[in-house]
């Protein structure tokens, strides 16, 4: 297990945003990135709440955000130093963010992004 502090970790989650390809940022919607400790209650690398994209329909201005967390203990918790955090940073954002596009856990698996 390798320790990332708060700030440095939201580095890294905002570097594995920054490396998405621009036409899938400009594609996505109403959607927050957040980084928290642990959540309260499962194991979870990252966590994709809100409304996929291909299910919104009538989607008014007024609705919250769709929010992608990713859990910092978590990750560092399965890595041994600085590089692998990074590279599960980006695999978790991915994984997330593709939820949010309305790709399922299984398609993603089918993909390789299991």
């Amino acid at each position: 297990m390798v320790v990332i502090e708060a700030d440095r970790f939201e580095r890294l989650v905002a570097d594995a945003l920054d490396s998405l390809p621009p036409e899938l940022g400009e594609l996505m919607d109403n959607v927050a990135v957040v980084v928290e400790d642990a959540h309260p209650t499962e194991d979870l690398l990252g966590l994709y709440e809100g409304v996929p994209l291909t299910e919104r329909g009538d989607y008014g201005g007024l609705a919250m955000p769709d929010r992608v967390t990713v859990y910092r203990l978590a990750v560092c918790a399965m890595c041994s130093d600085e590089d692998e955090v990074r590279d599960e940073v980006a695999v978790t954002v991915v994984h997330e963010i593709a939820h949010h596009f309305g790709i399922d856990d299984d398609a993603l698996a089918e993909l390789g992004w299991d």
